[in-house]
Order: C-alpha cells, then sequence, then structure tokens
C-alpha cells in the first residue's frame, strides 16, 4: 500500500455529539477518528456532553458540555434542545467557524447547533440510529425532516441509507445527498495486529462485538447456537447490555465468554484472537464500521444481509439468515469444516476493508466543505 497522505485541511468545522464522552457505537468511533487528536484530519471544534460518571481519559481536541435532559420527544426535549443552544453559544466563537457539521439528522445536538450558528453552511452526516428513531418517535422524524431541509449538503454512506432516508422524508432535494463511506483507521490497514497460529481446528471461535441493543440482534446467534457442538462465542459489548442477557443464556445452556466493552486496540486484537465475527443486526446498518476493521484484522464475518451490510460486505463476507437456526447451523459447519474456506474470506476481507481508508473519508468531507464555504 502506499504511504498514506493527510487530507488536505478545509474550513474549521463545528461539531457536535449529544452522547456523554465514554458512549459505545460507531458513530461515537468516527466522530472520534475525524475530529480529534492531536493532529485531527478535520480541524474541528468538537463537542460531546460530560458524563455523570468519572470522566474518561480525553482525547485532544473533543470539549464538554455539561448539559442535563437529554430526551427525544416533548416540551422536555425541546428543553434539552434549548439548553444546548446556550451551552454552544456561550463555548463556540462564531467567526472561528466556516462549516457545521451534523452529525446526525435527529437528536438534540443537530437542532442546537443549527440555532446557535444558524448563518453556517451546513453538512450533515446519517447513521442508523437517524432512520430507526425517527421511524419510533414522531418529534425525531420532525428533527430529521427539518435537518435535511436546512442541510445544504447530506452524506450517506452507503445508497441503502440514501434509499431509507428518502422514504422518511421524500421531500428532500435528492442533489443534496452526497454519498461518502465511513472509513477505517489508516493504521489498521498498514500495520494491523499479527494473528497467532491457530493450533487446534476442533472448535470455531465466534466473536460478536457491539451494542446489545434490539436492532442489533445478538439474540438470533445465541438461540441458534445452542444445539450446535464445535461452536464458541464470545461477546464484547457494553457490561449492562450483556448483563441482561443472562436469562437468555441461561435458558438455552450457551457458555458466552464475555470479553467486557473493549478500547479500540483492544478489540482489534481480539479480532485476532477469533475465527469468525458475527453479525446479526435485524433493521440495518449505516455502514458496519465493525465489520471492516474485523476484516482489516483478517477476521471473517458471517452477517446477516441487511441493507447497509449487504452493499459493503457483499461477497467479501458469508451471508446467512441468523433467524433460521438450519440455515446458521448450515453456514457455521461450512466455515468450521471447508477446506481453505476462512483463508480465503481472510484474504476477501483485507481487500474489501483497503477499499476505505479514513483519509479518504476526511479527504472527501473536507473537499464538501470547502465547495459550500
Amino acid at each position: 500500500m502506499s504511504p498514506l497522505v493527510r487530507p488536505a485541511a478545509g474550513p474549521q468545522a463545528a461539531t457536535f455529539l449529544d452522547l456523554p464522552a465514554g458512549s459505545p457505537g460507531g458513530s461515537v468511533e468516527l466522530f472520534l477518528d475525524l475530529y480529534t487528536g492531536d493532529k485531527p484530519l478535520i480541524p474541528a471544534r468538537a463537542f460531546m456532553l460530560a458524563p455523570t460518571r468519572p470522566k474518561p481519559r480525553l482525547p485532544a481536541g473533543l470539549d464538554l458540555l455539561t448539559v442535563a435532559g437529554k430526551c427525544l420527544e416533548g416540551a422536555a426535549f425541546s428543553r434539552y434542545v434549548a439548553a444546548l443552544r446556550r451551552a454552544l453559544v456561550t463555548a463556540i466563537d462564531p467567526a472561528q467557524i466556516g462549516v457545521l457539521h451534523l452529525q446526525h439528522l435527529t437528536f438534540g445536538a443537530t437542532p442546537a447547533l443549527l440555532r446557535a450558528l444558524p448563518a453556517h453552511p451546513r453538512i450533515a452526516l446519517v447513521h442508523g440510529t437517524d432512520l430507526i428513531f425517527a421511524e419510533a418517535h414522531r418529534d425525531q422524524l420532525h428533527i430529521l425532516r427539518e435537518t435535511a431541509r436546512a442541510a445544504d449538503a447530506i452524506v450517506v454512506p452507503t445508497g441503502a441509507m440514501a434509499d431509507r432516508l428518502l422514504k422518511l422524508a421524500p421531500q428532500i432535494d435528492r442533489r443534496k445527498v452526497v454519498r461518502i463511506p465511513w472509513g477505517v483507521p489508516d493504521h489498521l490497514l498498514t500495520d494491523p495486529p499479527s494473528r497467532p497460529a491457530r493450533t487446534s481446528t476442533s472448535h470455531l471461535r465466534l466473536l460478536y462485538a457491539g451494542r446489545l441493543t434490539a436492532e442489533k440482534g445478538a439474540e438470533h446467534p445465541i438461540t441458534g447456537l445452542a444445539p450446535l457442538p464445535g461452536v464458541e462465542l464470545s461477546i464484547a459489548a457494553p457490561r449492562a447490555q450483556f448483563h441482561a442477557l443472562a436469562p437468555l443464556l441461561q435458558r438455552t445452556g450457551v457458555q458466552a465468554r464475555y470479553l467486557g466493552w473493549l478500547r479500540r486496540p483492544q478489540l482489534w486484537k481480539a479480532f485476532a484472537e477469533h475465527d469468525v465475527l458475527v453479525m446479526p443486526s435485524t433493521t440495518l446498518e449505516a455502514m458496519g464500521p465493525v465489520v471492516l476493521e474485523a476484516q482489516a484484522c483478517g477476521l471473517p464475518v458471517l452477517y446477516q444481509p441487511v441493507p447497509g451490510l449487504n452493499e459493503v460486505v457483499a461477497a467479501s463476507g458469508v451471508a446467512t439468515d441468523f433467524t433460521h437456526s438450519a440455515a446458521l447451523a448450515r453456514d457455521l459447519n461450512r466455515l468450521r469444516t471447508a477446506p481453505g474456506l476462512l483463508p480465503a474470506l481472510r484474504q476477501a476481507g483485507y481487500a474489501n476493508a483497503a477499499r476505505y481508508p479514513l483519509t479518504t473519508t476526511a479527504q472527501a468531507l473536507a473537499d464538501l466543505g470547502r465547495q459550500l464555504t
């Protein structure tokens, strides 16, 4: 691979995720990758919420806002947005900002940032949770449509996300919708963790990594694994969410090994110590960055072909139906026994992940910002 080139800086962005610092999720990791660190890929004033628990170690360039009342609906949501706007007005000098990067089409940070800096160009980045919450909450659907109208450009990582967005907000000017895939940290592509040699092939070591919320579908591989010999499951997830799975694990008799909620370098090491990543999402994935990071580390992927994943992974992984126990058993047995299949999938995964370097994502966003300012 050619030497990495840092993207040319665009105008300084103002950007905000109204999640407590240290929260899990792919959108959080992308946010930190792009806007924070000693030499951020995109120069920005980047904000998250101050956590109520002890403050985690913060990356350089991340500022915290102490605002309570995070919610989704009703008069309380309006008060929450107003409080966020007041905090942003105090924290930001508008003269230092060239463009707004709205990290969601929904939630409180987006309308607060729009109202705090009403005269700046706006780039909205769409994540899967935007569409899921807009479908479930009327006020969030209103915010999504309002933001889509106000944005000068709407960035989606996949065509599937664009299609889903246009169903929720059919009045969007389609010329504003731009496809920019999310990226994998370049150093992971050039210097992935080494994979220890397998000393035994008697068991297939599966890994689930991510939140355990309903749309992630983690209960399906657990119930599907219950009758299967020769398969081991590890779970890397937030602790409270894993504990909530205890009744299901007990009922099915599945002995899942809990790895904790891992920092990314730890997760990358865990990728190298397993045979297959399982991705049983039930609804859609904006892009599934954990899949691409697993592939960059040489970990083959078994996935539910929901919108987004079927576009990003395609033939570089194995599609299955986690809700159909016979199909899951067949595909797991094939992964465990077919000669040469796992090495071939590792090579296909490496090649797929290499298509999505993070610097390319940052460069495309910087170019878009320059066009709008």
